[in-house]
């Protein structure tokens, strides 16, 4: 399949959205396996994600990227600030070369009610109730997915890890048009730095993505 979203956002930063309908040869034949990974989906994943970087920057050095201990993948020289994120069919890939960036894809589901007190603080538990009861559009999972999704996309950007989802990246408010959004939002950790994480539903997904 090709691309399924394209955002040119700024002369210097892209996002892309690839779904994954094609075999495992046919990413091979334009980038390779960097990590031992053994579960065939994964493997698929893996290699969409870079293919994904290429399709955008034909010039990405996609065979110099280093994954650091955080699990965040990177380029020492920094040529490009990059994000990468996958889910089921999906992926995700956001690229720039002036811009630290993060970016992430969640297949909207009702699992995520099961674990939304392990992500967001009582008043953002408010805030999405309040969003969910004004509504006659949102329905309650599709915006927790966007929660968690807002916080996975705050995680990337920060990249340096031993970040706690509520007590370090908090989410002031949400607002939405249609099938977009856009939200508030903050991050704690050594540093107080305000941030707008944009949103798209997309094909039963949300991807969300920050730049700074």
């Amino acid at each position: 399949m090709p691309l399924v979203y394209q955002q040119n956002i700024n002369f210097s930063t892209k996002l892309g959205v690839w779904h994954i309908a094609e075999e495992k040869d046919f990413f091979l034949q334009q980038v390779p396996l960097q990590r031992q990974i053994t579960h065939p989906k994964k493997q698929l994943q893996h290699l969409a994600g870079r293919y994904l970087l290429k399709e955008m920057y034909p010039d990405f050095p996609y065979e110099l990227i280093r994954i650091a201990d955080t699990r965040k993948p990177f380029l020492e020289n920094e040529a490009y600030h990059f994000s990468i994120s996958h889910c089921g069919d999906y992926a995700a890939v956001m690229v720039s070369s002036g811009l630290r960036v993060g970016v992430d894809v969640e297949l909207v589901t009702e699992k995520v009610e099961n674990i939304k007190h392990k992500f967001l603080s009582p008043t953002e538990l408010d805030m999405i109730a309040a969003i969910e009861n004004t509504s006659v559009q949102m329905l309650r999972d599709s915006l927790l997915t966007a929660a968690w999704s807002i916080k996975e996309a705050l995680y990337k950007w920060y990249g340096h890890g031993e970040i706690d989802f509520i007590e370090h990246l908090h989410i002031n408010a949400i607002e939405f048009t249609s099938d977009e959004g856009v939200a508030h939002c903050y991050v704690s950790k050594n540093t107080h730095i305000k941030l707008e994480v944009h949103l798209l539903y997309l094909n039963g997904n949300c991807i969300a993505w920050v730049m700074s």
